[in-house]
């Protein structure tokens, strides 16, 4: 348990408990963690779903996907962990035998229920999960990861706010009117609510990728916006935490410790920038040339045209010829019946 607060505003203190409700006298603990994130995975799923039909990908794929990206999200999210842990912390045991080193570390590894997820590692596995159902099922990556996109920050907005229940993923200390208070066994502090800086700005990206989403220009475009925002937004809200994860000790040129996280979010802004820029100036340039293809179509066709046109009017104009012919032959042979009936009279005059 612990106390938060707002004192630029006159909120609280208010007391804050991890555990929402216990089962079985107390023997399986239901913290407001597990129960936020489960929220958001069920919110970012039904999401998903709706863009999947406008997609016309089927629903049956995407809960098979759904259900993979669940179980090796977690898997991805620990292991970054393990691999990147907090300063001070090692999952490594060596003071035993050699079974027992192993066991206990592999213990160290899968033990979720103490702690230790980074959203980062749970990324990566999904991406990779994405791509092999892609493959698999015949579906297009980029139509695939679209649909995924703004579920991504969906579910990422709510998450957040388990950190904030678990007194977690706070930054720096700060006099900012905004700024929260913490009162736990250690201390009072008062600090930036980094929680609510990423909740706000993913919950934000949410909203724009949900309005354009049916205006995008090409497939795999929504996915290129969400690695711009979500990258720009956490690279620079992980400069401001304390407890971000260290790359292995090693330091930039200033001596600071390079956060593992801010650095592959800086890499994912960037990437998202070039790919958004590469496929957006290819489909601007087979827009110009369909464009084009119209236009040599219709001239094609106004051609055509003119040349049947030119033929009809050839063809009316024989008909024309002909008919004159015809009527002036039909005159010439009045002409001689009339000439014939006139020496017919005289021929019968002289014989009177």
């Amino acid at each position: 348990m612990f106390e938060v607060s707002f004192p630029g505003f006159g909120l609280g203190p208010i007391e804050i408990h991890k555990v929402a409700f216990q089962l079985f006298d107390g023997k399986i603990q239901v913290t407001w963690y597990g129960i936020l994130i489960a929220v958001g995975m069920i919110l970012a799923f039904l999401y998903a779903l709706s863009r999947a039909k406008f997609e016309g990908i089927k629903s049956d794929d995407m809960v098979d996907l759904a259900l993979f990206i669940l179980i090796f999200s977690i898997v991805g999210a620990r292991l970054y962990y393990v691999i990147f842990p907090p300063k001070g912390v090692t999952y490594l045991v060596t003071d035993g035998g050699f079974w027992h080193n192993v066991g206990q570390t592999l213990l160290n590894v899968v033990s979720v229920w103490e702690g230790g997820l980074a959203i980062f590692g749970g990324l990566i596995a999904g991406f990779i999960v994405t791509f092999l159902v892609a493959r698999h099922k015949k579906i297009r990556l980029p139509v695939l990861l679209d649909t995924l996109a703004p579920s991504l920050l969906l579910a990422q907005s709510v998450g957040r706010w388990g950190n904030f229940m678990n007194g977690e993923a706070y930054g720096y200390e700060t006099d900012v009117i905004w700024r929260m208070g913490l009162k736990t066994t250690s201390g009072y502090i008062e600090v930036h609510p980094t929680f609510l800086y990423e909740s706000l700005w993913n919950i934000i990206g949410f909203a724009i990728l949900a309005i354009f989403y049916k205006k995008k220009k090409f497939n795999g475009q929504i996915f290129y916006f969400y690695m711009i925002w979500y990258g720009l937004g956490r690279a620079f809200i992980e400069g401001m935490r304390t407890d971000s994860l260290p790359l292995w000790g090693l330091t930039d040129f200033s001596g600071n410790p390079i956060r593992v996280s801010q650095a592959l979010a800086a890499l994912i802004f960037i990437a998202g920038v070039a790919l958004m820029v590469y496929f957006w100036v290819k489909a601007s340039k087979a827009k110009k040339a369909m464009a084009a293809a119209e236009v040599a179509t219709d001239a094609d066709a106004s051609a055509a045209d003119g040349n049947e046109c030119a033929a009809e009017a050839c063809a009316a104009e024989a008909e024309d010829v002909n008919s004159d012919d015809s009527e002036e032959s039909g005159s010439e042979s009045d002409s001689d019946s009339e000439d014939g009936e006139t020496d017919s009279k005289e021929s019968d005059n002289g014989d009177k």
